[in-house]
């Protein structure tokens, strides 16, 4: 039974729109083509701007392009003369590698494009430039759906026509736009200050880790230790398949994979597997206590940095291990910090399989403050964290309330005008 339409809508294959709106096909509103075809021959250390698909990708990220591909301004000037170039308002959907991400082109400088890496949607009618890129990412799933072959997939300027689009009325789709476009401009906005704050840290990092810059009141020499003199490492336990699967027990049992949990950032509070005092006992696992710091010591997983700390006594895998600290010499949230400051990765045996040697990791050198200095530099640093995990935070909810927005705007289910 299908479900009855309100007044004012009307059912249609892209769904139930509001009366006004159309049904449009895509070749209906732009020329669907692509670039004519660009030899490696035809490239030159500098000139006209000549962006791949990945360029093309970096751009829509806001990021820089280091390595961008150039030919002359006299082929640039024969290729526009003869076909045309792209122009402010077109837009450009990369179509190998990297499927269906939208560019729509924002800039008076000139630039080109390789042949069936890109499919370019010029001549551009009926509709809003930037409301029809808010439609297509918004369709980007069909979009995929379209790709054919079976090693790499490709889109087709022949599939992409047919596809359909919802047109509100022209000052709808301008209202639309220019409402995501403003939630657009604040996720960027965050976006940069977030780049900004982890700078910010890291540089704050490196400066009181290595007692560049002293943090008020505190003086005196730091001493230069090695790993084994304020604390041990040690491996992790087998930990048998049939074992595995309780949700309850006095022993979190953490695997590498835990480090991926939510809400296991930064301290370990959520294992997929726990263990009873008996069970620990039985399989000869050691309980780490809390306050240690984790990280994978086998494997590539060792190449991704990830160190947490340990809220309370738990149990690791044999890919994991955990450096247990002697508190009377070292605060373990300083030296939390150290290890993230410290490449585990160039400390692995060159053998087949990636590990970590207690014998390298107990020889890491650091510098050491006095505790209090240590407890000082911690806290500086964490809150420093906290101001980052709440802009994030804050990003990712403006990300969320985008998408609700699109689907309800879109669709016609929420009027602007």
């Amino acid at each position: 039974m299908s479900e009855k339409v309100k007044p004012g809508y009307k059912q249609t294959d892209v769904g139930v729109i509001p009366e006004e709106w159309e049904k449009m096909r895509l070749a209906d509103l732009a020329e669907v083509t692509s670039s004519k075809r660009i030899f490696e021959n035809d490239y030159v250390p500098f000139g006209i701007p000549f962006y791949r698909g990945k360029e093309i990708s970096l751009l829509i990220e806001g990021q820089p392009i280091d390595d961008a591909f150039y030919i002359t301004e006299e082929k640039f000037a024969e290729i526009k003369n003869r076909f045309g170039a792209p122009i402010r308002g077109d837009i450009l959907i990369t179509a190998v590698g990297t499927l269906g991400n939208v560019f729509i082109v924002n800039t008076d400088a000139p630039f080109y494009f390789k042949d069936g890496n890109l499919i370019w949607l010029r001549n551009i009618r009926r509709t809003d430039p930037t409301f029809l890129g808010i439609q297509l990412r918004r369709a980007r799933t069909t979009i995929l759906n379209g790709a054919i072959g079976s090693s790499q997939k490709a889109l087709t300027i022949v599939v992409l026509k047919d596809l359909e689009i919802a047109l509100p009325p022209a000052p709808e789709q301008r209202a639309i736009a220019e409402a995501l476009s403003d939630v657009d401009a604040l996720i960027g906005v965050l976006d940069q200050l977030i780049a900004k704050k982890r700078d910010l840290k890291q540089a704050a990092m490196q400066q009181l880790l290595t007692g560049q810059t002293r943090l008020p009141g505190f003086h005196g020499e730091w001493e230069v230790v090695k790993a084994d003199d304020i604390g041990r490492f040690r491996g992790g336990s087998g930990f048998p398949t049939k074992c595995q699967g309780a949700t309850t027990g006095e022993y979190p049992f953490f695997k590498v994979s835990d480090m991926n949990n939510a809400g296991n950032e930064t301290d370990m509070v959520t294992a997929n597997n726990y263990i009873s005092e008996a069970l620990r006992k039985q399989l000869g696992a050691i309980a780490f206590p809390a306050e240690s710091i984790i990280f994978a010591k086998v494997g590539a997983a060792v190449f991704l940095e990830r160190k947490k700390i340990l809220r309370k006594a738990s149990c690791l895998d044999n890919n994991m291990a955990a450096f247990v600290l002697d508190a009377n010499r070292a605060y373990y949230r300083f030296i939390h910090y150290v290890l993230l400051n410290t490449n585990l990765g160039k400390l692995v045996s060159t053998t087949a399989l990636p590990s970590l040697s207690g014998s390298v990791l107990s020889a890491i050198e650091m510098r050491l403050p006095p505790i209090p200095e240590q407890i000082a530099i911690a806290e500086v640093l964490s809150d420093m964290g906290v101001e980052l995990t709440a802009l994030e935070q804050r990003r990712d909810k403006t990300r969320a309330i985008k998408q609700g927005m699109m689907q309800e705007l879109l669709t016609g289910r929420t009027r602007l005008v």
